[in-house]
């Protein structure tokens, strides 16, 4: 098969449009004919490389993925050959405590398709029959593919971490990217009033057509000023930080007395730091959060079926051109996903 394969990390350069082997199924695994696969930051620092993370090389990434099934195990009995699926991300051990409890982000051997073990950016991927989810066919198979990770993480990270409340006052940091403008869309379907950063007047009027109430150039604006005038000084109960050091210590000053920051990434750097008597004395809570359960993407997939929620398609880049999509992943020029189509 044709794959996205890197024996080096480094710079897009380092992905080559190569033959790789088709791979071997397991009694319980499905063989999927990958017909788009959707970009995220996770891909960039697995290109790059990350300190301590001893990937398995050559390695194929890509996390987000939809296509047809092509073959399936002996032991699989759910789904049927040439359907349509949507994978969910995450893999992990089916049979710890947290995967039984059914929080198996929690898994100890959790890892994601592209991450540890080879993923989408080819023309075939392996998966475990349980990472099947229905095909919403209201969707191209690109919009599909840009469903997985980014809603995952939003609806998780809103809902099981924050305990989002309608009503509440939430600030979404980086409405262009893929959780941006899925927690955007997340927050005021649960009843949120939603302010919203971008970089551009662009994507923020983009972000306004996805529900956002408030608006904020973080080139042009202060957030913790805007912030402070859009709610009548009193705060955001929420803040949606992904972004890392370049936005932490404005989204610990932006939130109300009592107020929730959850996290799950640090684009910009991970060295943050916190002033533990404003922490205690605002009473406030910094919340971890990382992927997503697959029932709560069941939930998600049901509500992008119904129309509820919409997969933003910046940009589809052929399989053969990753490199070019990488960098242009990099740039930070996307509103919504920049999807390989296979």
């Amino acid at each position: 098969m044709k794959a996205i394969v890197f024996t080096a990390h480094g710079g897009p350069e380092v992905l080559k449009f190569t033959d790789a082997p088709d791979p071997a199924i397991r009694p319980n695994e499905v063989l999927v004919r990958v017909k788009a696969c959707a970009l995220n930051h996770l891909d960039l620092w697995v290109r790059r490389g990350i300190a301590g993370v001893p990937f398995p090389l050559p390695h194929i990434p890509g996390s987000d993925i939809s296509g047809e099934i092509a073959q399936i195990g002996a032991d699989v009995s759910t789904v049927r050959v040439g359907q349509k699926v949507v994978l969910a991300p995450g893999v992990t051990c089916g049979k710890c405590p947290a995967c039984v409890a059914g929080q198996d982000n929690r898994c100890r051997q959790f890892t994601n398709l592209g991450y540890m073990i080879d993923g989408g950016c080819a023309e075939f991927v392996r998966a475990p029959e349980v990472n099947c989810l229905l095909y919403p066919e209201n969707l191209t198979f690109e919009e599909a593919a840009s469903i997985p990770l980014v809603f995952q993480t939003a609806w998780h990270m809103l809902l099981a971490r924050a305990e989002l409340q309608p009503g509440e006052d939430v600030l979404v940091l980086g409405a262009g990217s893929g959780v941006g403008s899925a927690a955007i869309q997340i927050a005021k379907f649960f009843g949120a009033n939603v302010i919203a950063t971008a970089g551009t007047d662009e994507k923020l009027q983009k972000a306004k057509q996805l529900g956002a109430d408030h608006l904020i150039n973080h080139k042009t604006q202060k957030i913790r000023e805007e912030v402070r005038r859009i709610t009548n000084k009193r705060g955001v109960d929420v803040v949606i930080e992904h972004v890392g050091t370049a936005t932490w210590d404005d989204s610990l000053v932006s939130l109300a007395a009592g107020g929730r920051l959850v996290t799950c990434g640090a684009t910009t750097g991970y060295d943050a730091k916190v002033d533990l008597r404003f922490l205690f004395s605002r009473q406030l809570s910094l919340l971890g959060s990382y992927m997503g359960t697959k029932s709560e993407l069941h939930r998600v997939m049901r509500l992008v079926a119904s129309g509820r929620f919409k997969p933003i398609v910046d940009r589809v880049f052929p399989l053969a051109e990753a490199s070019a999509a990488h960098a242009y992943l990099e740039s930070s020029s996307q509103f919504g996903k920049v999807v390989l189509k296979v």
